[in-house]
């Protein structure tokens, strides 16, 4: 069946606490139950298709018996799928993850290069995309989310996709975002596949929206002439000390200043020195702009801001998002996990497997019996 994409993102409260360990140990079981199946009817890139999926990655998390609307469902499915997945066996593999394990994703990418001979330039492809889908997920997409969790799922045939989340301090609420390499034609232009969510945010900056595109090509303008005149546009906040005066309290003169700060926000010197390291590299386009080192949200938002005030290319301020039960949830809602329907489940997917193997070999022997009858005959 074909699966329309949608595109956004998921929101999910966070939860604290682990997954216990009898029902992580049943989740991966039954993770590589489903993997093999899908394998068995499919192949490694319809098995990415679905992952990217939000709405069907949710309910695979449902499936497996994860908080449904928890933010740890994220974390415990991928670390799941990390642990049930084989490379040598699956023509697939997890990178990355929580936290710490998160940086490791290049190296990751790398082993996976080795095991399944990737040349070097797909290998680069890869640790690229990486980097950058997190890089726009935290700078470019500013909506109050930071990342915490990265996964990286590559195939042996070089496809890949990204399923990372990121929290807001202030709601206590997580948000997942999805990527696949199939559908992505351009990282900074409508990459994302696939986002679900109950919660949009009234005032989100958008730099990958399509409306969005010609305030990345004046941010690259305005960085590849002199950033220095840039300055203008944004607050003085030099502070007087306390123990001095201003000689201006001393005379009846009230003194204009030489321009008008409109932007309600301020660039440090240092910050400003990461806009003239760009003007010296001279970025042709907006995804090199981004990836350049210390190019982050503040200085992604001032150069959208400029381009808005001074040439009118009003970048997109619309949040790019747009929301099942089998097996219950660890925290007993709806209902607590039925250890024993959950085994049922697993053995059940493990027969039908090699009762669908069984019966394929037995097709291919029945063809062989009928070449051998004709070859009899002739």
């Amino acid at each position: 069946m074909e699966m329309q994409a949608r595109r956004g993102v998921a929101n999910l409260p966070l939860h604290g606490g682990k997954a216990p360990r009898w029902l992580f140990t049943r989740m991966v079981k039954l993770t590589k139950g489903i993997v093999d199946v899908m394998l068995y009817e499919y192949d490694p890139q319809e098995f990415l298709r679905r992952i990217s999926d939000p709405y069907w990655f949710q309910a695979f998390a449902c499936v497996l018996g994860f908080d449904w609307h928890s933010s740890g469902t994220t974390t415990t499915t991928c670390g799941a799928l990390k642990m049930a997945i084989k490379p040598e066996e699956h023509g697939i593999m997890v990178a990355g993850g929580k936290g710490k394990a998160s940086r490791n994703t290049p190296s990751d990418i790398e082993k996976a290069g080795d095991i399944f001979s990737l040349s070097s330039a797909t290998i680069d492809e890869m640790v690229h995309a990486s980097k950058i889908s997190a890089k726009i997920d935290n700078s470019c997409v500013q909506d109050g989310y930071q990342l915490y969790h990265h996964s990286f799922i590559l195939t042996e045939k070089g496809g890949w996709s990204v399923v990372q989340q990121g929290m807001n301090e202030e709601t206590r609420y997580a948000r997942r975002y999805h990527w696949l390499s199939e559908s992505v034609s351009d990282l900074v232009d409508e990459p994302h596949q696939g986002i679900c969510c109950d919660k949009p945010e009234t005032n989100a900056l958008d730099m990958t929206a399509h409306e969005s595109g010609e305030t990345r090509d004046v941010s690259v303008d305005l960085i590849c002439d002199n950033p220095e005149h840039l300055k203008k546009y944004f607050r003085d906040r030099k502070p007087i000390e306390k123990s001095q005066t201003n000689l201006d309290a001393y005379f009846n003169e009230f003194k204009m200043p030489r321009h008008h700060p409109v932007l309600d926000m301020d660039l440090s010197d240092r910050e400003f020195e990461v806009l003239k390291s760009a003007w010296e590299i001279q970025p042709s386009n907006y995804e090199e702009l981004i990836s350049l080192r210390g190019m982050g949200p503040k200085k992604i938002r001032a150069l959208a801001l400029i381009s808005d005030l001074v040439y009118g290319s009003e970048p997109s301020w619309k949040d790019p998002v747009k929301y099942s039960f089998t097996h219950g949830g660890k925290d007993g809602y709806p209902y607590p996990v039925d250890r024993e329907v959950y085994d049922h489940s697993i053995r059940t997917l493990e027969e039908s497997l090699q009762e669908a193997k069984l019966e394929k070999k037995d097709k291919y022997g029945a063809i062989k019996r009928l070449e051998t009858l004709i070859h009899n005959e002739d």
